[in-house]
């Protein structure tokens, strides 16, 4: 199985989570109109003060969305299902 990356946008304040969100929203228009094979996406809050979006991506996929997106970081990513 190939591996995947989960590639991370980090916000900070009091207003992060919202931010998180909302990035999320704009994450899945652009895998909508360049009609990506992506199915996973999200937020979180890691505290008050920090939240993160991602979108997880093959590692074929990686080097061209991480170029256009530019995400903050990227880590394997391990399904927590």
């Amino acid at each position: 199985m190939e591996k995947l990356i989960q590639l991370i946008w980090d916000f900070r304040g009091m207003d992060a989570l919202k931010t998180a969100e909302h990035q999320e929203i704009h994450l899945k228009e652009y895998i909508q109109i360049e009609k990506l094979d992506i199915k996973t996406t999200g937020f979180q809050a890691i505290n008050d003060v920090h939240a993160i979006t991602y979108i997880v991506v093959t590692a074929e996929q990686m080097r061209q969305l991480r170029d256009v997106l530019k995400p903050h970081r990227g880590v394997y990513w391990e399904d927590k299902k």
